[in-house]
């Protein structure tokens, strides 16, 4: 077996998954909208700051730029920071007692 996959074929495989994981922001993006409640957008919101993590990612891949995975990792933290705040704030009403 060789020690590497061909090159093409991972640059092809990370602009599908690009692909796939925008299609997703779009579909969740239309939740956090329509949502009936607010749990369901808080999870479609969540769910879009996730895929623009994994954006971040395969982009960092394909440019050979690590400051992408820095930035995708602030945001992650960002991310979670946020949700648990705002599943507080909809649980007991308030975030900071």
């Amino acid at each position: 077996m060789t020690e590497g996959a061909d090159p093409a074929f991972v640059t092809l495989t990370v602009r599908a998954g690009l692909v796939v994981v925008a299609a997703l922001c779009v579909l969740c993006a239309y939740r956090a909208i329509a949502g009936p409640t607010v749990p369901d957008r808080v999870v479609a919101i969540d769910a879009i700051v996730t895929n623009v993590v994994a954006i971040a990612v395969l982009f960092a891949l394909l440019t050979g730029r690590s400051l992408f995975v820095t930035g995708a990792l602030v945001l992650a933290i960002i991310g979670f920071i946020t949700t648990v705040s705002v599943a507080k704030f909809v649980t007991e009403g308030e975030v900071i007692e």
